[in-house]
């Protein structure tokens, strides 16, 4: 009270602790919903990133319709450990995985004319060669065990021997084109193709620059195209 009996006025510059309290909520919910919407936003991103990647290795594999081995060196680094990690997943066995992934790297090299855009990503075609050449590794060693038993019961059928001859001399062609190479392209292959390995990777362990492994790739692949007959 004032010395003249009216109350004291409340100081116009402190807010009630009510009001305080209310304005504290509501910055931490405009803030929460800030953060909702950079969560949105890193999502779409990365959704954006996802599909300009799908995009590239289409243009990829486009350039290696053409017959570029700089391309394909590109679609090996993104697509190659994919493949190996899809046809091990059916295969099981690392060295016939091994042998498949660099088959259907091979077949990428060679057929990337067939690939069109308009029926799915580059990424499903890929994987679907993947994924069906590991199948029929799996059903060519499960047709080659009921061979093995046949045999011992003198019950050969015709088509089936022509089957296993074909797909012998097919994994013989490739082993001898792979033969064909100098010993520092087919280590390098063998390093990238059958182990796995990053061109990068590879030359880490071989003690030679990136560059180095590149260009000795490009000229295997080169090899390889004119040994297993693969026109240009």
């Amino acid at each position: 009270m004032t010395a003249t009996g009216s109350q004291e006025p409340r100081n116009p510059a402190r807010p009630a602790p009510a009001a305080s309290a209310g304005a504290g909520q509501g910055s931490n919910r405009a803030g929460q919903g800030s953060n909702r919407a950079g969560q949105g936003s890193n999502r779409a991103g990365q959704g954006s990133d996802r599909a300009g990647q799908g995009s590239g290795l289409a243009a990829q594999i486009g350039l290696v319709a053409r017959g570029d081995p700089a391309a394909f060196d590109a679609v090996f680094e993104q697509i190659g450990p994919s493949v190996f990690g899809v046809v091990k997943r059916v295969i099981r066995d690392s060295a016939q995985s091994e042998e498949v992934t660099q088959e259907v790297l091979l077949e990428v090299w060679r057929n990337a004319a067939k690939f069109d855009a308009g029926r799915g990503s580059a990424t499903a075609w890929v994987m679907t060669l993947a994924h069906r050449r590991a199948v029929d590794r799996v059903r060519s060693v499960q047709k080659e065990s009921e061979r093995e038993r046949r045999i011992a019961a003198a019950d050969i059928p015709y088509d089936e021997v022509v089957e296993a001859v074909e797909s012998s001399l097919e994994r013989e062609r490739v082993r001898r084109c792979l033969n064909s190479l100098t010993e520092v392209q087919r280590e390098s292959v063998t390093l990238a193709y059958y182990r796995g390995y990053t061109y990068g990777q590879v030359a880490s362990l071989l003690g030679v620059p990136t560059g180095t492994v590149k260009t000795r790739m490009r000229d295997a692949l080169i090899r390889l195209r004119d040994c297993l007959g693969v026109a240009e």
